[in-house]
């Protein structure tokens, strides 16, 4: 059953490391905005994974511009890399905050190609997309579903027997700011939950921020005061702070977007055991794919792209701490929830489309399906 688990996460990885570089006069000049800072060790740092792979496997020249955390930055700074034309043949931008930012000036720009992962351009509002923005390709990642798994993971751990774990059904989220996109990491973490126990609770709160771990261990440590056995951080740099409080109390928390107990054992081994998997929203792979298919001028430009379980663009990080912690129940557990939703038996709740569903809905609102957990877990 582990095997069926990491098959999506490597559909995109295999189809990647496939292609053949096309001839090219001079090296593409490609050049990553970022909204933020690196050093996240989540969102932004898979994107720069993504542009480091990008430079192994093709002839080409990164670079990385960091506009910082204050958002008042950000329209301005990305006018200045734009402008500068002779830097770059592709900008690659992202987040849904930068949307309109992007969007109202691509047109200045024909000959110039960018990529905007995370969110979709408009591309049938007129007003917001001159040119219907067709020099843009836009990647989605269904972070819903790769989080309808965290919360099948979170509610499962917290009916074992692992050390650490109470009597409660209980687990949390911490989101950096309550916006459309993390809230719709959330509703698909709390159908997850639902599905394994309808008694589950899930706290969920917003830091307000993305760079304050002060300010999110001490949400942390609030949730486990009221029972809360494992936490998910949904909150970036924010998130460290998670990371801390587990660590600190013996409990547990899922990371996001990237194999952040992987990347946190390198300087804190004790505290990457606190991590039990991570939310995996696999830009890297994204980025690389997408360079290698304009590259080959097979990417469709003026159009957006969603990657879900189905296609290796979320799922749950697979490591070996994962391996030793995870009951194979549980396992058996993911990879039969996992399979459900690929095959449409089980269709994931979301913030977004024609019905939308809040934060906090009841699990006995949650859609019906004839999935089985319990079955799933040989019980």
């Amino acid at each position: 059953m582990k095997k069926v688990l990491v098959i999506a996460l490597l559909a995109i990885a295999m189809l990647a490391f496939s292609f053949t570089a096309i001839a090219q006069d001079e090296p593409l000049k490609i050049v990553l905005v970022i909204n933020g800072v690196l050093g996240d060790k989540s969102f932004f740092d898979s994107a720069q994974r993504g542009m480091d792979m990008i430079a192994d496997e093709f002839d080409v020249e990164i670079d990385t511009v960091e506009l910082g955390i204050d958002p008042a930055n950000w329209e301005s700074g990305l006018k200045d890399v734009m402008s500068d034309t002779d830097s770059y043949d592709v900008l690659i931008a992202g987040t849904f905050q930068m949307i309109d930012f992007l969007a109202a000036n691509v047109h200045n720009y024909p000959d110039k190609f960018f990529i905007f992962f995370d969110a979709s351009m408009p591309y049938d509002n007129a007003e917001v997309c001159v040119d219907a923005c067709s020099n843009v390709y836009s990647i989605t990642y269904a972070q819903n579903e790769g989080s309808f798994l965290a919360g099948v993971f979170a509610a499962a751990i917290t009916q074992s027997e692992i050390e650490g774990i109470n009597a409660d059904p209980i687990i949390g989220a911490v989101g950096g700011q309550q916006i459309p996109v993390i809230d719709d990491f959330i509703v698909g973490y709390e159908q997850g939950a639902c599905l394994v126990n309808p008694e589950s609770q899930v706290i969920v709160q917003y830091a307000g921020s993305w760079n304050d771990p002060a300010r999110g261990k001490e949400i942390t440590l609030a949730m486990y005061e009221q029972g809360a056995d494992l936490v998910f951080q949904v909150a970036g740099g924010t998130g460290q702070g998670v990371f801390e409080a587990a660590e600190e109390q013996g409990r547990f928390a899922l990371g996001v977007d990237s194999d952040q107990a992987l990347i946190i054992q390198e300087t804190d081994p004790d505290q990457a055991q606190r991590i039990l998997t991570s939310m995996m929203k696999n830009v890297d792979l994204s980025l690389f794919r997408a360079i290698g298919l304009h590259l080959e001028g097979e990417l469709v430009f003026g159009a957006s792209e969603s990657l879900g379980i189905e296609e290796g663009g979320v799922g749950l990080a697979v490591n070996e701490i994962y391996e030793a912690s995870t009951p194979d129940n549980i396992k058996a557990l993911i990879a039969a929830a996992q399979e459900a939703v690929v095959n449409g038996e089980i269709t994931v709740n979301s913030v977004f489309g024609d019905a939308p569903v809040a934060v906090g809905t009841a699990c006995s609102d949650m859609p019906a399906t004839d999935f089985d957990a319990s079955a799933a877990m040989g019980g």
